[in-house]
């Protein structure tokens, strides 16, 4: 089975996420999305897997998150802005054949392997 997780090592939920995928005997997929940023496509592909759109995708807690607060921005304008600021995307995000899901709280990745 190929797990893929979108990793930011200075996350603990993200650390935490990674080493109980580990612990089921996986070796995963590890993309450190800050230094390699998913591309408009990957981005909507995973967007369109989690279903939710992209604001659900937002990390508010940093500081670029600013005006995208506004409700009215579409998912075109979030999508630009996670491109442009990668850290706005939310994390950890784990892929399996049996989903794509933003695994916060940690355990939800259980449901995934």
């Amino acid at each position: 089975m190929t797990v893929t997780i979108f990793h930011n090592p200075a996350c603990g939920t993200s650390r935490n996420t990674l080493a109980m995928i580990r612990q089921s005997g996986i070796e995963p997929v590890v993309i450190g999305y800050l230094k390699t940023p998913p591309d408009r496509a990957r981005l909507v592909a995973l967007i369109d897997a989690m279903g939710g759109g992209a604001r659900a995708l937002l990390r508010e807690k940093e500081s670029v998150y600013g005006e995208l607060a506004d409700p009215a921005l579409g998912d075109d304008a979030l999508i630009d802005a996670i491109i442009a600021h990668p850290i706005l995307m939310n994390r950890p995000i784990v892929e399996t054949p049996k989903g794509t899901r933003l695994c916060r709280p940690a355990d939800v990745v259980l449901g995934l392997l």
